[in-house]
């Protein structure tokens, strides 16, 4: 099986790399092979390849920036996707793209369906949200899967950030009312490779979420983080409306998973497990002794 993906060095490109099955070859664009702010030049890298999935690894995720670079954002999340899932259409291959728990406003306590109604609160949110509606409206076999929280030892993320803030401080402020599943990029990377080779064989995808489990507040993430990883940096709890930030966070991030693991065999992935794992890969890790 050839699958082409979209992005390279990103958390889950990267996953997918180092995790490629023996049986399935992965041509990895770059953003100099397939700039994802060129619509046209995606659509044209998926009709030249002789692939038999595509997935989308890419994407513009700085959240913040996005609240005064809507437009660009709405190209690289909506446009591009949209005229990728077309060719895909034209080509007649599936088409597995990751989406976001930020399509949703965050109200409520119970796990989003992936039914249920959406209403994004930022920019971002509202980009994701539109490439969506043009995967689905291109007519393309598709994957549109919904995750929350990725972490992973590579790139920009809350994961790294503790580590980095845990060595130098004795206490940090993390904000505990916000609650979500945290999700490791290799249980992200597994899950594609799975869905796609499933597609690939005529089963249908649609839109589903993949998440990890627990549900945790940002303040116990960050705790188990520290004790895992040998640190001694205090935690303290603090509401949103302490940490303001430019674009609105949702307070729910709950995901109901049920759809997705049922359809396609694959077991909600435990955070917990994932973070254990992650951080006996880390042959550069020194915990703070002190």
């Amino acid at each position: 099986m050839k699958i082409l993906i979209f992005g390279k060095t990103g958390q889950v490109a990267t996953e997918l790399a180092r995790n490629c099955p023996d049986d399935v070859f992965c041509h990895f664009l770059a953003r100099t092979d397939a700039d994802l702010s060129d619509p046209a030049q995606c659509k044209a890298a998926v009709l030249a390849a002789d692939a038999d999935a595509v997935i989308n690894a890419a994407a513009y995720t700085a959240v913040d920036a996005a609240e005064t670079d809507a437009q660009t954002a709405h190209v690289v999340n909506a446009q591009t996707p949209g005229a990728i899932a077309t060719a895909c259409a034209q080509m007649g291959i599936p088409f597995l793209h990751l989406s976001t728990e930020y399509v949703f406003d965050g109200s409520g306590t119970s796990p989003h369906a992936p039914d249920h109604a959406t209403h994004p609160l930022s920019a971002y949110g509202r980009s994701k949200l539109e490439g969506e509606q043009a995967i689905r409206a291109s007519g393309a076999q598709h994957l549109i899967l919904r995750t929350s929280w990725v972490f992973s030892a590579h790139g920009q993320n809350f994961f790294k950030t503790m580590q980095r803030l845990g060595k130098s401080r004795a206490t940090i402020n993390v904000v505990a009312d916000q609650i979500g599943g945290p999700t490791a990029a290799r249980d992200i990377a597994n899950a594609l490779f799975i869905a796609a080779k499933a597609m690939a064989e005529g089963h249908m995808g649609g839109t589903h979420h993949f998440a990890g489990y627990p549900y945790v507040s940002w303040a116990e993430f960050a705790r188990a983080i520290m004790k895992d990883s040998g640190l001694h940096c205090q935690i303290r709890d603090i509401p949103t409306s302490a940490y303001p930030t430019i674009a609105k966070r949702p307070l729910n991030s709950r995901l109901d998973c049920m759809s997705f693991t049922q359809m396609f065999k694959v077991a909600q992935p435990d955070w917990r497990k994932g973070l254990r794992e992650i951080l006996a890969e880390q042959s550069d890790w020194e915990p703070d002794e002190t």
